[in-house]
């Protein structure tokens, strides 16, 4: 996959210079104009979506909003990109936060703010984008306007099997890293009589590695994380990002930290956190429902804490992960306000709320997260809260704020490799990432060279 992005926007260019006019079409009740939605979900997720896109049709019966469904991000993008080369795109795409750079480079997507126009609402949805959350504001919005419509947002926060700890006389969460090897070192005679396989366990995934770098208020690439200018470098050699892959070194090499041995291993970790095998694990706060869920089947109490960070450097905040909407250029007008209008109701006040309830998601407006409280939501399901106030109180800085550059897909596939040699191979961590560094740059520096003049 590592020149996966590089080959699509060859297509790119091609298709750049065979674009057809879209022609005008009348939208009514009685010949309704499709808009075409992919998303990357297969499951209740999808159900949730249908169900919102019938809601506005009814309201909207001009319009007939068609979900179609992909398993993962990746795939979702390999054919939206055929169907780009084939001349017949969707409407709306949904596209991880990593191809932020790739649908800017792409010109195949209008921004939202461009559509909007100033403009409070649209076909009577109300647009309403400084109720967003901050660390979703800032990094959806490049150069001051917003690029899509904000979805499905998450962050990575600590669930721990409070049942297991208490065996240890443990009965808080760690929130450093420090704290947690002190709780690791506390859990290892359960690990000594086969209690438990280990004490912690998170997906070796660059994603976490992101997280660690923005809490220690460092930069993956310069020029400002990509969005002062178009990064040349990765950064991947700072003593911010070796302080993180020691660490991975240490905890694997003490036995604290549990790896499947599988990289980007989701589903293997919380299999392990639900069946008992480690008290403790670091994974998407989207996964809340789940493993809640999961918790009360078999009989363990679960809480929720914040993703740990080093006590030695400090906390900054956390960068978000998920996806937006994106809305097809060349659009006709009123397909277009269709689009934008069923987007900002897919992510109104009581959509967001509900998403957050069903999905484990960040709610994405504060106005949804005041909802909840006057429910009494968080009160009943206190481990849904930890995600928004982690987000909630980091600081804005352009560490936070995360990168944006054209291989970042690539390089988080990089970056996973360097941990995992790291911890199954050895060796000095420096040269490790030396050697990280110089394979990512290079990706960026060939990227590059298909936009920079």
């Amino acid at each position: 996959m590592s020149r996966r992005i590089t080959f699509l926007f060859l297509i790119v260019l091609v298709l750049t210079l065979f674009v057809v006019p879209a022609q005008a079409q009348s939208c009514t009740a009685d010949s309704p104009c499709d808009i075409r939605t992919w998303i990357a979900f297969t499951d209740f997720r999808l159900d949730w979506a249908k169900e919102r896109a019938a809601e506005f049709t009814e309201m909207n019966p001009q319009f007939n909003v068609v979900i179609s469904e992909y398993t993962d991000y990746e795939p979702l993008l390999d054919a939206y990109t055929l169907a780009q080369e084939q001349g017949n795109p969707p409407e709306i795409i949904q596209l991880f936060e990593v191809g932020t750079q790739f649908a800017i480079d792409s010109n195949w997507f209008k921004p939202v703010s461009e559509i909007i126009n100033g403009r409070e609402e649209v076909l009577g949805q109300p647009v309403g984008f400084d109720d967003i959350i901050p660390v979703v504001s800032s990094y959806y919005t490049i150069g001051g306007d917003w690029s899509s419509v904000a979805w499905n947002t998450s962050t990575p926060i600590l669930y721990g099997n409070m049942t297991l700890l208490a065996e240890a006389g443990i009965d808080t969460l760690p929130t450093t890293w420090q704290e947690m090897e002190a709780v690791c070192e506390q859990l290892q005679p359960l690990v000594d009589a086969g209690t438990i396989a280990g004490c912690v366990t998170w997906p070796n995934h660059g994603w976490f590695f992101e997280q660690w770098l923005a809490q220690q208020n460092e930069l993956l690439v310069n020029n400002g994380n990509g969005r002062d200018d178009r990064p040349t470098e990765v950064n991947l050699t700072s003593d911010s990002a070796l302080n993180i892959v020691q660490w991975h070194q240490d905890m694997y090499d003490s036995g604290y930290y549990v790896y499947s041995g599988v990289q980007r291993d989701w589903t293997g970790t919380v299999q392990s956190f639900s069946s008992q095998q480690v008290p403790l694990i670091m994974t998407s706060s989207a996964s809340a429902g789940g493993i809640v869920s999961s918790a009360e089947e078999t009989g363990f109490e679960v809480k929720t804490g914040t993703m740990v960070y080093d006590d030695e450097i400090g906390w900054t905040g956390n960068i978000l992960g998920g996806a937006t909407m994106w809305i097809t250029d060349g659009l006709d007008a009123e397909i277009e306000e269709g689009a934008l209008a069923f987007l900002l109701f897919f992510s109104n006040t009581e959509n967001s709320a509900d998403w957050h309830k069903v999905s484990g998601y960040v709610p994405v407006r504060n106005s949804s997260v005041e909802l909840l409280q006057s429910e009494g939501w968080y009160d009943e399901n206190p481990n849904f809260l930890t995600a928004s106030i982690q987000l909630g109180e980091s600081q804005v800085t352009p560490a936070t704020q995360g990168a944006v550059f054209g291989t970042f897909v690539e390089t988080r596939d990089i970056i996973t490799q360097a941990i995992e040699d790291a911890m199954l191979l050895g060796g000095d961590v420096s040269e490790i990432m030396s050697a990280a560094q110089t394979e990512a740059t290079t990706l960026l520096e060939e990227y590059n060279l298909l936009y920079v003049e």
